[in-house]
């Protein structure tokens, strides 16, 4: 059963992971319960927050916390199923229901509005550190959001950033996310306004990346990074962080809260940014492919 599940998972939920880490780390780090154990133990910022089932616990937890706040599967990655800002209560109640379809078990925690990063953190070092964007396109005062929209995926297939920055759609989430805005493909948004077409950083919904020079990050965080790493004797982490001010400023010196860790980090996003300089991670990649890791079919 263990077995199928593995294969099931792979398939569809961690297709095109890496898979450098043991059987043993990929258990204790896996879902996001258990990741925000580890930042409590390692006395790192993290987002407060519970685990439930019943979506009468969410509330509970909302009437301790109040908003805003987010919810997603407790086993999960790409954003998927997640749901963020929530900012009322009929938000809360459509969260709460609709996260079940991803994974029974669900997590509901604080929000924090800053800069969302993804470090890939190895025992060799430091091998990338990304910042990632939800979908958005910046006006010139002459073009609708629709020829916008149109501009920025040619550029896109101009760089050749597809298969993994993907093209932005003009489906119905993008729609509604600017009614809720006031404001449709049709609207022609000011010079140099930013307009997020959606809240959700998925790479389905032409989300996009940048590149961060890792040298500027302070000892003290690749520190707070590593020990992360060394607490679960990992070989590779994908760490999840949002950061008020950014990831070059002390973790302690700023809002900030640690999300969740990946063992099997989507390593492609890292070879071909939108944003910034690509890096050569060939010194990693040569690491970790001597490694040698068993029990890649057991879940």
């Amino acid at each position: 059963m263990k077995y199928w599940l593995h294969r099931i998972l792979s398939r569809f939920f961690l297709s095109g992971c890496s898979d450098y880490n043991s059987l043993e780390v990929r258990r204790a780090c896996r879902s996001k319960a258990q990741a925000r154990l580890a930042f409590e133990q390692n006395s790192l910022p993290y987002a407060k927050g519970r685990t439930f089932i019943n979506p009468y616990s969410a509330f509970k937890f909302y009437k301790k916390h109040s908003f805003p706040l987010v919810i997603k599967p407790n086993v999960g990655g790409f954003s998927r199923g997640a749901y963020f800002p929530i900012k009322n209560k009929a938000q809360l109640l459509r969260a709460s229901i609709g996260v079940k379809k991803w994974w029974p078990n669900s997590i509901i925690e604080e929000y924090l509005l800053g800069k969302n990063y993804r470090v890939v953190m190895t025992k060799f070092g430091i091998m990338s550190v990304l910042r990632r964007y939800p979908p958005f396109v910046v006006g010139d005062g002459v073009q609708t959001l629709s020829e916008l929209i149109d501009t920025e995926n040619n550029l896109r297939q101009q760089m050749q950033l597809a298969p993994v920055t993907q093209p932005i759609p003009k489906n119905s989430a993008i729609k509604r996310h600017l009614k809720q805005q006031a404001m449709s493909f049709s609207t022609i948004p000011a010079a140099s306004k930013k307009v997020y077409l959606h809240y959700n950083i998925s790479l389905k919904l032409g989300s996009s990346i940048e590149v961060i020079d890792k040298t500027k990050l302070s000892e003290s965080n690749k520190q707070d990074l590593a020990k992360i790493l060394n607490f679960f004797d990992a070989n590779i982490l994908g760490i999840d962080v949002i950061c008020k001010k950014g990831i070059e400023t002390d973790f302690k010196a700023q809002p900030c809260i640690f999300l969740e860790l990946n063992s099997r980090p989507f390593l492609k996003m890292h070879d071909n940014p939108r944003y910034g300089k690509a890096q050569n991670l060939e010194f990693f990649y040569d690491k970790l492919n001597q490694l040698e890791v068993t029990e890649h079919e057991k879940y």
